[in-house]
């Protein structure tokens, strides 16, 4: 097998930008593999079953898939720029075969160009890849698995529609340490039906001792079209009440960060030196392509989601891959940088944001957020690092984000507020 990228070494992290200015040129790119093994009952993403019998022979139609995505990247204006992250996202990627991925780096890499240092991450579920396959991963690149775990107890994956097992997950971790995959994130989910606090506390604790360099939380979202979206409805049993959900938010942090792992977005915890490359790029509103089935893009200040279906998609394709989206709006740009960027630790650079948007913009901004601000659900921070105490006034330099945990838990009402005085 032909090494097509160096990848990172542990010991040689990439350095994260502590602030990154917005821009049209993107250097970062994230691939839709659609193909799962069957559909959890929270899922709402554009998939298919392998095996489903519109789908015909599996291994002929990801060949399919493949050529098709190759064939829309082929198309893609190129901005000039190396790819610096590439994201493997689905769906279960680690379907893939090793010589389908490396047909599809092949092409990235002919196209773009693929940076000797780029982080290259693929999602995987335990039980679909074996060391071969691991191994064949490794030797074309892929240097960071977010292992899609979401329990450590049979009853709730079995709930949850997951189609591993407990002993399947330690045996897919033993297979990385095994290879050595430099970066390793293991995704959780709280809030699930039936799920007790201890058995939160525990799936925390189990994670915790595999020591994984990133650990992904979320809380379980209901959408009307999924299983869970027919079957349950929010705050009402099995599903854990609001408060207990809340303490599962809290129990994350606590234990998570007394491990040593940094909380530096709302749902995501890393290690030092191991944060999320690619997913800052969303948080910090920069330009990435978007290529696969439902894939997103953000390129030249246009927002642009592919058709959600096989047969839409291909004939996307073949159409041309004709993007007619107009930009987005100044405050629409406004919006999504503040919605996204609240999700982070550090927060926002006010000069930025007045930079940006003007210094009209950033006053109305400092006057939605000052009764949080007098509550202690946000906060600002001087330019030299310290919390500014006085409350009185909304600087014009520095940062400003909301606390942890308390602005966090309350950052949708937050982000509504602003979003009223905006929309």
């Amino acid at each position: 097998m032909t090494l097509i990228i160096a990848a990172n070494s542990p010991a040689d992290p990439v350095p994260i930008a502590a602030n990154v200015t917005n821009s049209s040129l993107s250097r970062s790119a994230y691939l839709h593999i659609p193909f799962c093994c069957r559909r959890c009952y929270y899922c709402d993403f554009p998939i298919s079953v392998v095996g489903d019998r519109s789908w015909g022979n599996d291994s002929r139609a990801i060949d399919n898939y493949v050529e098709q995505l190759c064939q829309e990247i082929k198309i893609a204006s190129a901005s000039g720029y190396s790819l610096e992250t590439v994201f493997f996202g689905g769906g279960t990627p680690s379907l893939l075969s090793v010589e389908q991925l490396e047909r599809i780096l092949q092409v990235l890499d002919d196209r773009f160009g693929i940076c000797a240092r780029a982080e290259i991450s693929m999602e995987m579920d335990p039980g679909t890849f074996d060391r071969q396959k691991l191994q064949g991963y490794r030797s074309l690149g892929i240097n960071r698995i977010s292992l899609g775990v979401q329990a450590f107890q049979d009853e709730l994956l079995k709930i949850c529609g997951r189609s591993h097992s407990v002993r399947d997950i330690i045996t897919a971790v033993d297979l990385i340490g095994q290879v050595g995959v430099p970066q390793f994130s293991l995704d959780l989910i709280s809030g699930l039906p039936h799920q007790s606090l201890k058995q939160w506390q525990e799936s925390l604790e189990k994670a915790i001792a595999i020591a994984p360099h990133h650990i992904s939380t979320y809380d379980l979202v209901i959408e009307s079209v999924t299983a869970f979206g027919r079957q349950y409805k929010p705050g009402i049993k099995p599903l854990p009440t609001e408060e207990t959900t809340v303490l599962m938010y809290r129990l994350a942090r606590q234990l998570l960060t007394d491990a040593g792992y940094e909380h530096y977005e709302i749902s995501n915890y890393a290690q030092p030196n191991y944060q999320c490359r690619h997913n800052r790029v969303y948080w910090e509103n920069r330009s990435y392509y978007g290529w696969g089935m439902g894939a997103a893009s953000y390129i030249n200040g246009v927002r642009f989601t592919r058709p959600r279906t096989r047969q839409e998609y291909y004939q996307w394709i073949a159409s041309g891959c004709l993007i007619e989206n107009p930009p987005i709006s100044h405050s629409d740009r406004l919006l999504e940088t503040l919605m996204l960027g609240l999700r982070l630790a550090e927060g926002l650079t006010v000069e930025y944001l007045k930079h940006q948007f003007g210094k009209a913009t950033l006053e109305k901004v400092g006057t939605c957020l000052q009764p949080y601000r007098l509550q202690g659900l946000v906060e600002t921070i001087s330019q030299d690092g310290k919390l500014i105490c006085d409350r009185k006034y909304f600087p014009e330099s520095g940062r400003v984000r909301l606390s942890d945990p308390e602005g966090f838990l309350v950052s949708n009402t937050i982000l509504a507020d602003l979003f009223s005085q905006f929309d």
